[in-house]
């Protein structure tokens, strides 16, 4: 039995056949694989290598996701990448967004604040009191360099710092969220304790202050996967996924009221359907030149085996645990 069949039957059991999607309330808008760090578990499979135009959204197609945005009915603008800060058109998509009067996220590295070209970037997202969520494996220097690479710890740090300098993470209107993957083959922990212990540790250790601990289970996809294959844990870590299959989760999967749209303008049920390439039903609009709320609100979501991965255990989204 192939694993896609077996993410089918768990559903199966709960007696749901398929996914369905709700009301549309996150736009996600991945605007490209370049990036500034190339880190071990990246299922986006973004470096600094990756400038091809193919893999980077155009003026043309951030042109019309602001088109959709001003069209009304989303409540947040959740920008990703690679690293989203250095594609051009970041900044005219997080104006656009505050000017619709919705939240912004930016899914940030911390260490692209210290980027060539980037020594502002800090103040561009306080003045627009843009949400960061920040990537930020462990509060231990060992554990993430070794999944984000060597270095990107004490950069990380310093980006921290500057960024509560700013005023963000203080509990006001500057929101500084951290996310944590594990460093390998396992299901993430507790959330609600490993967020009291990130931050008794870092600001022991560096005086470091921020609102809340997202716990993302690492999806095998891309460049995890291919670790997976590597180090011949796949298998055991598909089982490990089905095993914690949690029915509870089901309800809040961020397919569910998420777009997520590619840097080419295609169209995908989440971000990690965009990096294994299974754009949405093929009866609903597929790009978002063709936006079209009221079919995408009732579509059927692609499901494969790496589904499995948002479903395990207390469930797991761009927001973190779901159940």
């Amino acid at each position: 039995m192939t694993t896609i069949d077996r993410f089918q039957d768990a559903l199966e059991q709960t007696g749901i056949d398929a996914l369905h999607a709700t009301e549309l309330t996150t736009l996600q808008v991945n605007v490209g694989k370049l990036c500034n760090q190339a880190c071990r578990h990246c299922h986006v499979d973004a470096g600094p290598q990756r400038t091809e135009p193919e893999v980077n959204m155009t003026a043309e197609t951030v042109d019309e996701v602001i088109r959709v945005l001003q069209s009304g009915g989303f409540h947040t603008l959740d920008l990703t990448g690679g690293a989203p800060e250095l594609n051009p058109h970041f900044r005219r998509l997080v104006v656009a967004g505050r000017e619709a009067g919705i939240r912004v996220i930016d899914r940030c590295n911390l260490t692209v604040l210290f980027e060539p070209g980037q020594e502002d970037l800090g103040e561009f997202l306080a003045a627009h009191e843009v949400e960061i969520t920040a990537s930020m494996p462990h509060y231990a220097a060992g554990p993430t360099d070794r999944q984000r690479g060597a270095g990107v710890y004490d950069g990380s740090v310093r980006g921290l710092q500057r960024l509560n300098d700013l005023g963000y993470g203080t509990g006001d209107s500057l929101v500084l969220n951290l996310v944590y993957n594990p460093a390998g083959a396992f299901l993430p922990g507790n959330q609600a304790e490993l967020e009291a212990d990130f931050k008794k540790q870092l600001d022991q250790r560096f005086g470091i202050r921020f609102d809340n601990l997202f716990c993302i289970t690492n999806m095998p996809i891309r460049r995890y996967l291919d670790w997976l294959d590597r180090s011949g844990n796949r298998e055991r870590y598909l089982e490990t996924l089905l095993s914690a299959f949690n029915p509870s989760a089901l309800e809040g999967l961020m397919c569910r009221n998420l777009i997520s749209v590619g840097p080419d303008g295609t169209l995908y049920d989440c971000d990690f359907n965009q990096m294994a390439e299974m754009p949405v039903h093929a009866k609903a609009p597929t790009n978002i030149r063709d936006f079209e709320r009221a079919t995408l609100e009732t579509r059927r979501v692609v499901t494969a085996e790496h589904c499995l991965g948002c479903t395990a255990g207390a469930g797991s989204s761009c927001g973190g645990t779901v159940a």
